[in-house]
């Protein structure tokens, strides 16, 4: 059975992000006790979120898909691969990279607004992240801005901890707007563990605080489509992937990135 259907389609095109219930339900076990592993042994890109005296604990980690098991075997689930290049109204599928998300109880801090695509080497109008909660959620959910992935210029990206800016030029972006005080369309979902909320790479978003009683570990999946190309950036990128050789115009390489459909 199609996860995704032709109005999910169309929602996505048009908004920037979705929700796939149960995308990913047969991989939450799994998942979880590939979290439980990267915790316990972070990877070069692992980070605390939290300033000194903040209560909670923020992790996040990426690029662990070839360490932990979990990571890959979800990302060639042949249903995520198929919901994927439906949403992204493209032929082939290839993985950028994974990213882990944890905010334990008691966490205040959201998580900032911003885009990942400006952060990103790649470009394109193909892309799209699966955001999935490994717990229950309610209130510290992910909220999309709907229609922010068609803006004509990128959001400046921010170091989530320092809240510098990211790039030492930063004429071509703008500002981060306040999507709740400016009065935008905010898309938020009360999700069950395995759901998954697509997004475009060019989407703004952000995240509630987990003030709740129970944790909210989240994974996320990376990918790009047809037309993603790699673009150089004004500063080091996040992820880096130092040593790439990629030049300007070029599809991601294939050993590195591999191609999933």
């Amino acid at each position: 059975m199609a996860m995704v259907s032709t109005e999910m389609t169309q929602a996505y095109a048009r908004d920037g992000a979705v929700v796939v219930r149960g995308l990913f339900a047969d991989h939450v076990e799994a998942l979880r006790e590939g979290i439980a592993f990267n915790m316990a042994s972070p990877g070069p890109y692992a980070a605390e979120n939290l300033k000194p005296g903040e209560a909670g604990r923020f992790f996040d980690d990426y690029c662990n898909w070839e360490r932990i098991p979990a990571f890959e075997r979800a990302a060639r689930d042949p249903a995520v691969i198929a919901a994927a290049a439906a949403l992204m109204q493209s032929t082939g599928v290839q993985l950028f990279h994974d990213h882990v998300l944890v905010k334990e109880p008691g966490t205040s801090k959201p998580t900032p607004w911003h885009q990942d695509g400006p952060y990103y080497f790649v470009e394109g109008t193909q892309t799209v992240s699966f955001w999935v909660p490994l717990d229950p959620v309610r209130e510290a959910s992910l909220r999309c801005v709907a229609g922010s992935h068609l803006w004509e210029k990128p959001v400046l990206p921010k170091r989530w901890l320092a809240e510098t800016d990211f790039y030492p030029d930063p004429t071509e972006f703008m500002e981060v707007p306040d999507p709740d005080a400016e009065g935008m369309r905010v898309l938020e979902w009360q999700l069950e563990p395995g759901d998954a909320v697509a997004f475009n790479f060019k989407v703004l978003h952000g995240a509630r605080g987990n003030e709740t009683g129970q944790r909210r570990r989240a994974f996320s999946l990376r990918l790009v489509g047809d037309d993603a190309r790699y673009v150089e950036r004004p500063g080091r990128t996040s992820p880096p992937f130092p040593g790439h050789d990629m030049q300007p115009g070029q599809r991601l390489r294939e050993d590195w990135f591999p191609v999933l459909a």
